[in-house]
């Protein structure tokens, strides 16, 4: 099933992908689907690591929990690297994106993902698969990796590189928005000692990386266990989760706190598209829903059906002990009445 018509929603976590903080953004996602969802998580961002399939994995047994009513079906889909049995080239590897209801992107290198995605077939299909309705994720890493511009988080924080910004996945491009995107813009793990606000650059830093910045550019700092979700078929924003969302533009830094709700113009000259914009004919045709599959409904057995006759004839007698009696002889044998207008509908208790 599809989400949504149209482009499907937006969410771009701060942090806190499995924590129950993130639970209201998920929720917010599929308020309207049905059951079976179809979920994929793209190992991408952590492809580089070893354990990769377990970082995904940790994604999928949460999802599997806070979306239990819908059935979820969940694909990790190992798109590690380039020139290896994982491609994102691979058709193979991201097949169950084709229909997914939900597409997710998480933790690692914000500059790995993106240089292992742009352009590649997995970006290919998930571009048509949101548009066509699906529902788009991305936390931490994968959040800083869809921007216009990526954060080089490991080689500034941990390897020493000079301030320097790389280029993103520019998600939003399509749609008149050029966006960089800060997750962890809270972050106090450095204590009174080191500051590591602004995705653990710190003040300071953070502001030389601002005046690196393209004239005009619009910066995105989502706050830990906070979600920023984008409705782009309804042209809103909202915020969900622990904390909230700065968006600076224009020289100037506005705070949105959660709950707040706002228009997608308020992160530049937004616009709708042409849906099938820029996507290649073959991967929109490939992308296209499968239609729901309406499930068949169980047939009463003939002597079920013969309590159900009597006891309309009891109600058309007013006798209304006797119509109990065989309502209850019908529910032992497993099955309930319902009465309509149009006559009386039995089903399975």
């Amino acid at each position: 099933m599809t989400i949504t018509e149209g482009p499907g929603m937006i969410a771009l976590l701060g942090s806190g992908e499995t924590a129950p903080s993130s639970g209201v953004v998920y929720d917010r996602l599929t308020a309207r689907a049905e059951a079976p969802l179809q979920v994929s998580i793209l190992e991408t961002p952590a492809g580089f690591q070893p354990n990769s399939e377990r970082v995904a994995g940790k994604v999928a047994e949460f999802l599997g929990v806070r979306l239990q009513n819908l059935r979820p079906e969940i694909a990790l889909l190992p798109a590690r690297a380039h020139d290896t049995a994982h491609s994102p080239d691979d058709p193979a590897t991201t097949e169950a994106m084709l229909h997914s209801d939900l597409i997710f992107l998480g933790p690692g290198s914000p500059t790995y993902a993106a240089r292992q995605l742009a352009g590649s077939l997995a970006w290919r299909r998930l571009q048509a698969r949101h548009r066509r309705g699906a529902a788009v994720v991305t936390a931490s890493a994968a959040t800083i990796a869809v921007g216009a511009l990526a954060l080089p988080v490991y080689e500034i924080y941990k390897v020493g590189a000079d301030l320097h910004w790389q280029p993103g996945l520019n998600l939003l491009a399509p749609y008149g928005l050029s966006i960089v995107f800060v997750p962890h813009w809270n972050n106090a793990e450095g204590g009174a000692e080191l500051d590591t606000s602004h995705c653990y650059m710190g003040q300071a830093r953070y502001e030389r990386l601002l005046a690196m910045l393209p004239a005009g550019q619009t910066v995105v700092g989502v706050d830990e266990h906070t979600g920023l979700v984008l409705d782009l078929a309804g042209g809103r924003a909202e915020v969900l989760g622990r904390g909230g969302v700065t968006i600076v533009r224009d020289g100037a830094a506005r705070h949105y706190p959660r709950k707040e709700r706002f228009a997608l113009g308020e992160l530049g000259p937004f616009q709708m598209i042409d849906l099938r914009e820029g996507i290649a004919p073959e991967v929109w045709a490939e992308t296209e829903s499968r239609p729901r599959e309406e499930p068949t409904k169980p047939e009463a057995p003939a002597e079920v059906l013969s309590l159900v006759e009597e006891r309309q004839g009891a109600r058309a007698r007013r006798d209304w002990a006797d119509a109990d009696r065989l309502r209850d002889q019908i529910a032992a044998a497993g099955w309930q009445v319902k009465d309509t207008p149009q006559g009386p509908v039995v089903e399975p208790a």
